[in-house]
């Protein structure tokens, strides 16, 4: 057998599940789903872009934001990529103390963002802004909501990383599973910044 082929051997039977690419199976999976969600984010903030100043009369969202209070939420958010990266640095190196700690601190970061935009969306509610005040207000509670609903998502992936390592069954030789769901999470992060940009910073025309 030549060395060449011996070495091609010993890489596939260090990761069966590699693909051509060298990437495995699970992570191409992932980068695919998230190349299709950047386009459904892509159209719903397209959409928010061309209602935002239809308000049809009544309250537009822009009249009653708290940027200083969202601002706030959004680096806790960002935050929390930190807290993943940390998560899983741990895990690969096998200090899973560490790992499960960082893991729950991931998830209670991204459980403050969500008792945030719960706070936000209850107070325009009280302002008179519901779903279906305007084309403005649907739109951006469809954004904004959307969005919540991944991290939720993701804040299920990160505890049921956590009650795995509790009980055992995550260890450095299966760390690529904080690895894919890491990358969920930062690319929740990342299209944060978009909507935050879009919505908050960028005035109405």
């Amino acid at each position: 057998m030549s060395s060449a082929t011996a070495t091609a051997d010993t890489h596939h039977d260090h990761d069966p599940h590699a693909t051509n690419t060298g990437i495995s199976n699970n992570k191409l999976a992932m980068w695919l789903f998230l190349s299709t969600e950047c386009l459904l984010f892509g159209a719903l903030i397209s959409t928010y872009l061309l209602y935002k100043t239809r308000g049809n009369g009544g309250v537009l969202p822009t009249d009653i934001f708290d940027i200083p209070f969202t601002s706030v939420s959004s680096f806790v958010l960002l935050m929390s990529s930190l807290t993943m990266v940390l998560a899983l640095s741990a895990v690969a190196r096998g200090d899973m103390d560490r790992g499960k700690a960082w893991l729950l601190v991931t998830a209670m970061l991204g459980g403050v963002f969500i008792g945030g935009q719960v706070y936000e969306f209850t107070s325009f509610y009280r302002e008179g802004l519901g779903y279906t005040s305007n084309p403005a207000a649907s739109a951006f509670y469809t954004l904004t909501g959307f969005h919540g609903v991944h991290v939720s998502l993701g804040i299920v992936m990160l505890m049921s990383l956590w009650v795995s390592a509790q009980q055992g069954k995550l260890t450095p030789n299966n760390a690529e599973t904080v690895e894919i769901v890491g990358l969920y999470w930062h690319f929740v992060d990342i299209v944060w910044i978009f909507i935050f940009t879009v919505i908050y910073l960028i005035p109405p025309a």
